[in-house]
């Protein structure tokens, strides 16, 4: 027998539907992100992963617990162009199971966040400003003083070290063939889109697991994509561990059929006997033979 004792709190309190609490496929840290979402305040824009943090929900579980909540239709995500060609994630979480239609309209009404940073006040340099120098030569290669080389002369050794670079830029030649999203990126930029998919392919990944990762990541709501090299930049830039494969299973007999063998007479179906020693027909066909004989 079960006693419960409740006091309603009478401040700093949200109201949650039962079907949430009570939802028959969504795990304790599903319910548990979902409502302390619900319970910010209006306007607050902390992110899921933020919110799991602040729940001591590990990265595990709280993938787990975002996959079905997105599966149940209490959380959506797209993806949208910013200012600067950049690339930012909307979340959507709501009270209720919503359609990707009907997310798609409310993330539409919301402003996408553009941050600016504020300079910070200048200080006047000592001494009486001087114009830079027009004239003259280095005296020596400024990349033997730098610790910070451009982009392409980081990755220049990388190109000939990869033993999959040919394949790498086959996968990224399939590009535009496989999203008519891709079909603008810039050739200059398929060298290094090149040594990012290497990346991935040393890693043990295959090149459908690298075009299935950016399809999957593509908006999916028509949004048009402007700079589609940035975007496979982005979705390339971080080489997660590939799963290990799952063993293939091993067809078994079953403990009942433990050291049979199959006859090797005539027979309109196979016929499964237990030998004696090294017999290769069943004592129905070894007596007809000897029958016969």
């Amino acid at each position: 027998m079960i006693y419960r004792h409740f006091n309603a709190p009478s401040r700093a309190f949200t109201q949650f539907s039962h079907d949430i609490i009570r939802h028959p496929r969504l795990s304790s840290d599903a319910v548990r992100l979902l409502t302390w979402q619900l319970s910010l305040p209006q306007g607050a824009r902390e992110s899921l992963s933020r919110t799991a943090e602040r729940a001591r929900i590990g990265a595990t579980a709280f993938g787990r617990a975002k996959r079905q909540l997105k599966e149940e239709g209490f959380v959506h995500e797209r993806r949208v162009q910013i200012t600067g060609g950049r690339w930012a994630t909307q979340q959507l979480v709501s009270s209720h199971p919503l359609t990707a239609d009907q997310a798609a309209k409310l993330l539409a009404r919301e402003p996408l966040a553009s941050p600016q940073v504020t300079p910070s006040p200048r200080k006047p340099a000592a001494g009486r400003p001087t114009a830079p120098p027009t004239d003259g030569h280095p005296e020596k290669d400024p990349r033997e003083d730098t610790s910070h080389l451009p982009p392409h002369a980081e990755h220049a050794d990388a190109v000939e070290e990869s033993p999959r670079i040919d394949d790498a830029r086959a996968l990224v030649g399939a590009l535009p063939v496989l999203s008519p999203a891709l079909r603008h990126i810039p050739p200059g930029m398929r060298d290094e889109l090149a040594r990012l998919a290497a990346r991935w392919l040393d890693a043990g990944h295959t090149p459908t697991d690298v075009h299935e990762h950016i399809r999957h990541c593509l908006p999916a709501d028509g949004t048009p994509v402007h700079r589609p090299g940035g975007l496979v930049r982005y979705l390339l830039r971080d080489v997660p561990p590939r799963e290990p494969s799952r063993p293939a299973p091993v067809n078994r007999l079953s403990p009942r059929l433990e050291g049979a063998r199959e006859c090797a007479g005539d027979h309109i179906q196979p016929m499964l006997f237990r030998p004696v020693g090294d017999e290769t027909h069943c004592p129905a066909c070894a007596s007809r033979t000897v029958s016969t004989g």
